[in-house]
């Protein structure tokens, strides 16, 4: 069974941060991704309105928006906040763990927010 997109709580975390830096109080996020010829997927992030062919997803305190054509890249995904490299964080999508076989799905361990 697949899953859509989850947040980690220190990605969590930061979306607020940002909403409120940036005036975005309330709004819901967007995350893009595009399939790139090498495979590699492209992610675009960013505040926004919901349009006809998203789904929503309210986690963790934070609304997700994912169009019909992302949801496909970004199922069984969490969206996590890391540190890139020295000084510079980001965004980033992962694999979720997969839980045991019989055991109720988490998305993301000790790490997760709470849904």
């Amino acid at each position: 069974m697949t899953k859509k997109l989850g947040i980690t709580a220190r990605a969590a975390q930061e979306v607020r941060r940002a909403a409120q830096q940036s005036g975005a109080v309330g709004m819901p996020l967007r995350v893009a991704a595009k399939a790139e010829p090498d495979g590699s997927v492209t992610l675009g992030i960013g505040f926004d309105y919901e349009r006809s062919n998203d789904d929503m997803i309210e986690t963790a305190g934070v609304t997700l928006l994912i169009s019909k054509h992302s949801a496909p890249l970004l199922e069984d995904k969490l969206l996590d906040w890391v540190e890139i490299k020295p000084g510079e964080h980001g965004f980033v999508v992962i694999e979720a763990p997969k839980p045991e076989e019989g055991e109720p799905r988490t998305d993301a361990g000790a790490e997760a927010a709470p849904e």
